[in-house]
């Protein structure tokens, strides 16, 4: 039986609430996360996804709803706020700008630093961190600043590693890299859950990187939950996608225009493999029906 990491009841959240500017950010979210999920979060700009996953961890205190983490409710307590701020842990967009020490090892420890373990413990997880983002320890004794932005990126994302997280949550981790610099990430990511089977969550506007890689995708549309299911079921709704202005992945948009065009295809197909097998079926259909 699937194990609930994370839940929200009728999260709602208002900003400048009881005022005459007052806007639902995000509005009656009801969502399970189970554990070891790579769950990525999709939406337009001003869609409510940040502003969700800022509830995950108690940076937004909600105006409507609950938020239950391993059976909790995160805020019937405020003196556990702090503990549920090291079991999910949030890496923001462009999270290099928020790096401070003067070497890579003092960036990714001060997270452990903080929850008050032992110098041991802390060695250990800042290179088992610093081994998950995929940079040698050599790279310990530098300087953040005088890394590449991609190296900058995987050392703060480290950083947050350090802490291990029951869930960590990485908002537009991808942003502003190259595809290459994008590659390195995403694959990072599923290392990093296939090795600690820790829940993982990504934000992301670009659902070609979160087909690749989520088990679910949560899609936000005007501050409501629109889909919240298997990538092949999200997928499967591709046309509605395309109305939210989402930017589906190119091999979705084609089968689309084919389906739309009159050819028998399926319209949830979203990789290279799925879309060669769909039209060598495609092509033997027409085939057969030429004879």
């Amino acid at each position: 039986m699937d194990s609930v990491v994370l839940e929200t009841k009728e999260l709602s959240f208002l900003y400048s609430k009881g005022t005459s500017s007052e806007v639902a950010a995000i509005n009656n979210i009801n969502i399970k996360i189970n554990k070891g999920e790579l769950v990525g979060i999709i939406g337009h700009t001003g869609s409510g996804k940040s502003t969700l996953v800022e509830h995950f961890n108690a940076i937004l205190k909600p105006t409507g709803g609950s938020v239950f983490l391993d059976g909790n409710d995160i805020w019937q307590d405020k003196k556990n706020i702090r503990s549920v701020r090291f079991k999910v842990g949030v890496c923001f967009q462009y999270p290099e700008y928020q790096l401070f020490e003067d070497t890579v090892e003092k960036d990714v420890a001060f997270g452990p630093k903080n929850m008050g373990l032992s110098k041991n413990e802390i060695d250990l997880r800042v290179r088992e961190a610093v081994e998950y983002v995929g940079l040698d320890k050599s790279y310990l004794e530098k300087s953040p600043f005088d890394l590449s932005g991609g190296e900058k990126r995987r050392v703060a994302i480290a950083g947050v590693m350090a802490m291990k997280p029951e869930v960590l949550v990485l908002d537009e981790p991808c942003a502003g890299l190259d595809p290459i610099g994008r590659k390195t990430v995403l694959d990072l990511i599923v290392s990093y859950k296939e090795k600690t089977n820790s829940t993982v969550i990504v934000v992301s506007h670009s659902m070609e990187d979160i087909a690749k890689i989520a088990t679910k995708i949560l899609v936000m549309n005007e501050s409501r939950l629109a889909y919240y299911d298997t990538v092949r079921n999200v997928f499967s709704h591709v046309s509605e996608l395309v109305s939210m202005g989402l930017d589906v992945p190119q091999i979705t948009q084609l089968f689309l225009k084919l389906k739309n065009a009159g050819y028998d295809v399926r319209t949830d197909i979203y990789t290279a493999d799925e879309a060669e097998k769909e039209l060598l079926k495609l092509l033997k259909r027409r085939g057969n029906n030429a004879q």
